[in-house]
């Protein structure tokens, strides 16, 4: 951060600070009387575009006028759809529901756009039918569509938004944001969860692909240009039947946490939160945008879901947003003293709907009733809220729209993926690849070449395209999940055969005939929130299988051609010099041809297109620099704004610096499920000579289902129910051998945390399985039915119990299985060197 500040504002920072420290200190603690004397300009009034209107108030509010308690209250709640029956719509009349990442109509990850169209259909004639709960006011529909419909099997998809600050186009993100918002009304949709506007100060957070860019210049003129995108522009084409409901989110400061740290602490002074953090709600509510979701972080200590001062003092009054609101995924359930089905504090603090996913709505919306008539929650506050609820359904047109299903984009399927929404898609990924070093000029390439194209990441559209890819983490896909889409592969290969070249695709980077070029798609597995937090940006360290592949290409005298796929900029040195040339591809989403676009001549041997991205990240010179533009000392491996086109010269040293300071000794825990399944770890159900893989939040077999659910934050556990139907086993495993040898040898355990809700009527045996058939087995049953019900405990089995295990090659070091019923829930599966002797084989 910039560390010139004004006296004000150290004076400023200090205070906070020093209140931080406060052990008295509240969830509602942050208020103007603590910040107002010392600084009164920071937060402006803005010019919002979309002003209020005497007909669409008088409405609301006689629409309110004949509410009941609990009519409004179940404005305030939006749970999930795998919690909810359209039974419960009809009986409670929620304001709104969603489907998080890696939800489907029926929990079917291939659901049609007819079938995403029959739950909003039905979903809405229930919210609709007052036979129940005396109310017809109708529900909307949230989604996180934040690189195009991105739940949705066959949907273009866009480049995350790193890519898109790269490009440095705020047209083009207009244009995406309008096929965005055709391709989710083409399924009955209201509303989506976008635009992001973090800016990103820490690149360690796993959600640093989520923002534009490190600076606030760029998030704040593309929070317009999406947010007219999806909306529509104030006073032409505002909210009509062919957009959507924007959500600028998260606020405030996610960007900014210490260490990068997912839901953390941000510790900006309050002039820094508002000039860094808080300009993509600047530009983004000024030009109309309708609602507001809190973010999951802290600042100064306090959770922003429980912040008064920001939420009602700033936001609502200062800055005059008057739309309404949302929590985060349970994010209200973290404030201090809250629970996921109790939290009055957050409504006070000015929440106006709580983002209630699982089993929780039904005694928070109970809990909610009973305390607005004990006065908990004043009668003022929850009208407020639903005032502003409704507000923006009125101004949305829902109650005078026609239903999902009869709207004019709904049922039209063949705006999923359609032909012009791909197009702009090709020419967002072209625009935003970024080319870091091209020496000796090695491209563009002729596309007459014999090209060799190797690595992990070259034929696979799941990788390219990163998380909230129809599942959450944007794990668990084939390329058969992405119909219309083309893999970076598919690209060079139709350039290098159009042009009578050869194209080869061996992912080892084997060959018979040598090439004159070899192209390496390599990067980062997918991740989305909390997963994706690192400790350092080394890129592969310690396993550094790619570097292997570069240099054994590079010895065999190829030039050699990087296309790095990664969700953030991370420390490359080594990889960098491997590499005759080396592009930062980001994450380009479906339309993985048109890298070759830029790679190739066109057939006539001109360039048809050059590279156009510039770095909106600082790229780091070692594994553990973490700075950004206009800080001090500001010695970047490459600057912001980096970017060479073919004109340019290569000013890039051939001989970076290769030693890591982030090497170590430490023995790192080897994670298997860690708020999801860890690569190259598979989770799968293997029953009756089966075997099913885990691919979305769902696996629904007749002997056992799994479904993730939350422990300590939003699905970072797997709920296992074993229904008595014979033999089936939850594993963990790849389809190559680790070797945990180095585990072994240092006092490592087996651990992970779990939840017995019904005890094993059958033994339960956890195993550990190797090559050729060899496994170790232990029984877990005495230890099961011995744990408190209902009541989280943690396991830990050091590795000698596993006696009979060959740790030089392991396939499945976790299988859980019984013949009989259980029902249990585990988090946190790891291995790990223990640092007590806690671990036994007594269970």
């Amino acid at each position: 951060m910039n560390k010139l500040l004004s006296q004000s504002t150290l004076i400023l920072s200090i205070a906070l600070a020093l209140q931080s420290c406060s052990v008295e200190r509240t969830d509602t603690d942050v208020t103007k009387d603590t910040t107002k004397n010392e600084i009164t300009d920071i937060w402006p009034k803005l010019d919002i575009e979309v002003k209020k209107n005497p007909a669409v108030e008088k409405r609301v509010q006689d629409i309110l006028a004949s509410m009941t308690v609990e009519q409004k209250v179940a404005q305030t709640i939006q749970p999930e759809i795998r919690d909810i029956s359209v039974e419960d719509m009809r009986r409670y009349g929620f304001g709104a529901y969603l489907n998080g990442g890696g939800a489907f109509p029926d929990n079917n990850k291939h659901a049609t756009a007819a079938d995403w169209i029959k739950l909003a259909e039905n979903m809405y004639q229930a919210s609709i039918d007052d036979s129940l709960d005396g109310s017809n006011i109708p529900t909307m529909w949230g989604t996180d569509a934040v690189h195009g419909h991105n739940n949705v099997i066959g949907a273009t998809l866009f480049p995350h938004n790193i890519g898109l600050g790269a490009a440095h186009n705020p047209q083009l993100i207009k244009k995406i944001a309008q096929a965005t918002a055709e391709e989710v009304m083409a399924t009955g949709i209201d509303w989506v969860f976008a635009p992001t506007v973090a800016v990103v100060r820490d690149d360690r957070w796993g959600r640093t692909y989520e923002g534009y860019s490190e600076d606030p210049e760029i998030v704040g003129k593309y929070a317009r240009a999406i947010v007219e995108g999806l909306q529509g522009e104030a006073g032409k084409d505002f909210l009509n039947q062919y957009h959507v409901i924007s959500t600028t989110k998260h606020f405030l400061g996610d960007g900014g946490t210490e260490k990068g740290d997912d839901q953390g602490d941000n510790l900006a002074s309050e002039q820094e939160l508002f000039d860094i953090h808080a300009q993509g709600y600047v530009n983004g509510l000024s030009a109309g945008s309708q609602t507001v979701m809190a973010s999951f972080n802290s600042w100064h200590g306090v959770k922003n879901h429980g912040n008064q001062y920001l939420l009602t003092e700033e936001l609502k009054n200062q800055m005059g947003f008057d739309g309404f609101v949302v929590g985060d995924w349970n994010g209200h359930g973290q404030i201090k003293g809250c629970s996921n089905d109790n939290c009055p504090q957050a409504i006070n603090a000015g929440l106006d709907m709580y983002m209630v996913p699982t089993a929780a709505w039904k005694p928070l919306y109970q809990n909610t009733v009973a305390q607005v008539k004990s006065g908990e929650i004043s009668i003022d506050r929850l009208n407020d809220a639903v005032t502003r609820i409704l507000r923006v359904k009125v101004r949305a047109g829902l109650f005078d729209k026609p239903s999902p299903a009869n709207r004019p984009l709904a049922g039209k399927t063949e705006l999923i993926g359609a032909q012009k929404h791909r197009d702009v898609a090709r020419d967002a990924v072209r625009q935003s690849l970024v080319l870091l070093k091209n020496s000796k000029h090695v491209l563009p390439l002729s596309a007459n070449s014999r090209v060799l194209v190797a690595g992990d990441g070259a034929d696979n559209i799941g990788k390219q395209s990163g998380g909230w890819t129809i599942t959450w983490q944007g794990t668990g896909n084939v390329n058969a999940d992405f119909p219309g889409a083309s893999s970076i592969w598919d690209g060079i290969k139709q350039h290098v055969e159009q042009a009578g070249g050869s194209a080869e695709l061996d992912v080892k980077g084997n060959f018979e005939q040598k090439p004159d070029v070899a192209i390496v798609i390599f990067g980062e597995e997918p991740y989305a929130e909390g997963n994706g937090d690192v400790d350092n940006l080394e890129y592969q360290r310690g396993h550094k299988t790619d570097l292997a592949l570069l240099k054994k290409l590079k010895t065999a005298g190829i030039p050699v051609v990087s296309l790095f796929i990664s969700g953030r900029p991370m420390w490359v040195n080594p990889e960098l010099n491997a590499s005759d040339a080396f592009v930062a591809v980001w994450l380009p989403g479906s339309e993985g041809l048109a890298v070759a676009d830029v790679l190739f001549k066109d057939q006539n041997g001109q360039i048809a297109h050059d590279f156009k991205g510039k770095l909106s990240y600082s790229w780091p010179a070692t594994p553990n620099q973490t700075l950004n533009r206009f800080d001090d000392e500001y010695q970047p491996l490459l600057p912001y704004g980096y970017g060479l086109s073919y004109q340019d010269e290569d000013t890039l040293s051939v001989n970076l610096d290769e030693n890591s300071a982030a090497a170590t000794d430490k023995l790192e825990p080897m994670k298997l499920y860690s708020l999801t399944i860890q690569a190259p770890w598979q989770l799968r159900v293997v029953a009756n000579q089966q075997s099913s893989a885990m691919t979305s939040s769902v696996l629904a077999t007749q002997a056992l289902t799994i479904k993730t659910t939350d422990f300590h934050v939003q699905e970072d556990a797997l709920h296992m129910v074993w229904h008595d139907k014979g033999e089936a086993s939850a594993t963990f495993a790849s389809n190559f051998p680790s070797d945990l040898r180095t585990y072994q040898e240092q006092n490592s355990a087996l651990s992970f945390d779990i939840k017995v809700t019904a005890a094993p009527t059958q033994p339960v045996h956890l195993a550990m399985q190797c090559e050729q058939g060899c496994a170790s087995k232990l029984d877990l049953t005495d230890k099961l039915n011995t744990l408190p019900t209902d009541k989280w405990q943690k396991i830990s089995i050091d590795l000698a119990c596993f006696t009979d295990t060959d740790f030089a090659r392991v396939y499945s070091p976790f299988v859980l299985q019984t013949a009989g019923s259980m029902d249990i829930t585990i988090s946190n599966v790891v291995v790990e060197k223990q640092t007590d002797s806690s671990a036994s084989c007594t269970l």
